[in-house]
């Protein structure tokens, strides 16, 4: 049940003269301001939303200062980035800002989507939230994928090479749309030219796809820890002040670590092959993505066998694309009328493994495709797979949860009790 607030009143000719016209006001109230009301049990998980977005908007404008210097060309992509760094005045403050930040941003999105898994935010009447949620991580997986490519090094090249390699395995037209991808046969000028085309576009989708998901969510109210509908008026507040003074403590710890990494630590994220200009003819020892790709690309390289008469590289092309399109169907996999897991005992045991098991992927996913990590990965992957398609949807059936409050202010009282 979502409880609606007071409807927005002009309090002046200005504000009435305005309203009438632009409504901006009424905008901010009901979206941020006191129009909007909030579970008043919301954790400090819920600020991650929040964080994703501050992220995201440093992105989009280190991410326009960038685009003003930079040669989208393969003979002076990677000049072009080091001159940023050494003639452009701030330069280096943009360039590490931007790397930084894309890391900082796709944290904050997973920290955001376990709290989803592990509360029930994906559940009814949510399930529209949660899927323009998925599309917002894969959106975002594209983008990132793109400007990373664009930087021109070594790893970037090879990594371009590889991924986009991954068209080929596509039946009968795999070839053809590898070629039109790149441009050519190989990662070229061309390249080059639509990568940077394309990751200067798709943030801007990506705003577009994140104020329909703030529409969704507002549509149906947020929900809360506890999984619990609002039932009384005393069980929520309104965003402006609570919760935007707690999101604006959360932003400021943020921008501390943001500061701290970008002055101290820029490339405690960063692969050093990436500081060599790319070279077709010399392969690096190692190839490897960026850190929030590696629990895909460990299971991209689990799949080592053929099978059913299909190759492995299409079992691992489709095992990746189907460990990110399997988010979207939690709402019809979890049928547990029962949203939170703190009322869920055996539950929160599977996801505490799940959540360790997307760090062992990531860990096999940074090492080189050799043993033991290749065999460490499909042990991981396969509890992956089974955590979604075969845990959640049995789980329902034989687990014993406690008893769930009748609401929110029930919970909260017991909360303080215990």
């Amino acid at each position: 049940m979502k409880l609606s607030p007071p409807p927005y009143q002009p309090k002046n000719t200005f504000t009435r003269w305005l309203d009438d016209r632009l409504p901006v006001i009424r905008l901010w109230h009901d979206v941020m301001g006191k129009g909007y009301l909030v579970p008043r049990n919301l954790n400090w998980l819920w600020n991650f939303g929040v964080l994703a977005g501050i992220a995201l908007t440093i992105q989009i404008i280190t991410g326009l200062a960038l685009a003003m210097h930079y040669v989208a060309s393969s003979n002076e992509a990677f000049n072009s980035i080091e001159a940023i760094m050494r003639y452009v005045g701030f330069g280096w403050l943009i360039r590490y800002g931007h790397m930084v930040g894309a890391s900082l941003f796709f944290a904050a999105l997973y920290i955001h989507m376990f709290r989803g898994v592990y509360y029930g935010s994906y559940k009814a009447p949510r399930e529209v939230v949660w899927l323009i949620g998925v599309l917002l991580f894969m959106l975002a997986m594209a983008t990132a994928f793109l400007g990373y490519s664009l930087v021109w090094g070594q790893m970037s090249y090879w990594a371009a090479q590889v991924i986009t390699g991954l068209f080929s395995v596509v039946p009968f037209v795999g070839e053809k749309i590898r070629i039109w991808v790149l441009g050519g046969f190989a990662p070229n000028a061309a390249t080059v030219n639509r990568f940077f085309v394309l990751h200067f576009t798709l943030p801007f989708v990506i705003l577009a796809v994140v104020g329909l998901h703030v529409w969704a969510l507002h549509r149906q109210g947020s929900g809360n820890p506890t999984g619990i509908e609002v039932k009384k008026a005393e069980e929520v507040v309104p965003m402006q002040p609570y919760y935007i003074a707690k999101d604006f403590v959360a932003i400021c710890v943020f921008l501390l670590i943001f500061c701290s990494l970008v002055f101290f630590y820029p490339n405690v994220f960063t692969d050093p092959d990436n500081y060599i200009p790319a070279n077709p003819f010399s392969t690096p020892a190692h190839i490897k993505p960026e850190w929030y790709f590696w629990p895909f690309y460990a299971v991209l390289r689990s799949f080592t066998v053929n099978f059913m008469g299909i190759p492995a590289k299409l079992w691992g092309v489709l095992g990746m694309g189907l460990s990110v399109l399997v988010w979207g169907l939690l709402p019809w996999l979890d049928n547990s009328p029962v949203r939170s897991g703190r009322y869920r005992p055996v539950f929160r045991c599977f996801f505490l493994l799940f959540l360790a098991d997307i760090l062992l992927l990531g860990f096999c996913g940074k090492q080189p495709a050799e043993e033991p990590w290749i065999r460490l990965g499909q042990w991981a992957s396969l509890y992956y797979f089974a955590f979604f398609l075969v845990i959640l949807p049995i789980l329902p059936l034989v687990e014993k949860t406690k008893a769930v409050p009748s609401s929110i202010e029930e919970a909260e009282k017991k909360r303080t009790d215990a």
